[in-house]
């Protein structure tokens, strides 16, 4: 039976897959802010008014979905300004680098290293330490914008450790208290691990299905059989 829907990934570090439910629902996370200028016909948007032709005053503060803040950010122009959440101030930052595993992401952000990457597309002097402190979706490891070195990966590498440790020891049990603490990225990653180890157990058990070739193999070998006859 044909899947009524296949997963798509996120996007890679600042940017945003828009077919990607997971980034869909990250770019509803409230940013803290100022509007830095009226913004005209924003109020009942914003929740500052109940008439779509009210505008929001200069200086007002704000709580802004991600892709509403995105969309009004201008470096040039100063129409807002965006404040760190606090999971991202340096008090939060000094707990993770003391002890990331004892911090409960999903509560704080079910989307922590996604959203704290989206937050690299706003001008703050802290961006060098988030990137720190976060791993950015990359693929590889963040560079320090001050010292040009890679970055610690701090909190995923202390967290990353134990959240495989508990998918590959946790064979058919409640699984609900070892996810409860992690963010999006993180289940996922369990996730991967517990398919990983209920995959072994088939294949000690004999319940495994015959490994075949894959179609570009089969291909492959197709192509250098023509090219011999050729």
């Amino acid at each position: 039976m044909a899947e009524a829907y296949f997963p798509v990934g996120p996007g890679l570090g600042t940017e945003e897959n828009f077919l990607s439910l997971d980034d869909i629902l990250m770019s509803q996370e409230k940013l803290p802010g100022r509007a830095e200028s009226a913004l005209p016909r924003l109020a009942v948007l914003l929740g500052q008014g109940a008439g779509s032709a009210e505008s929001v005053p200069e200086g007002s503060k704000l709580e802004m979905p991600l892709w509403l803040a995105k969309g009004l950010h201008d470096s040039k122009r100063r129409i807002i300004s965006v404040e760190l959440p606090k999971i991202y101030k340096e008090a939060w930052r000094t707990v993770f680098s003391a002890d990331a595993n004892v911090v409960d992401l999903h509560k704080m952000g079910p989307y922590y290293y996604g959203f704290g990457s989206q937050l690299l597309n706003f001008e703050n002097p802290e961006n060098p330490e988030i990137a720190q402190t976060i791993l950015q979706a990359t693929g590889g490891a963040p560079v320090c914008a001050v010292s040009n070195s890679v970055c610690p990966l701090q909190t995923f590498i202390a967290r990353f450790r134990r959240i495989m440790d508990s998918s590959q020891n946790a064979y058919n049990e409640d699984t609900s208290a070892l996810v409860a603490r992690l963010d999006e990225l993180e289940r996922a990653l369990f996730q991967v691990g517990q398919k990983g180890l209920n995959d072994f157990q088939c294949w000690e058990k004999g319940q495994a299905s015959q490994i075949t070739a894959s179609s570009l193999v089969q291909n492959y070998g197709k192509r250098k059989l023509a090219e011999v006859d050729g």
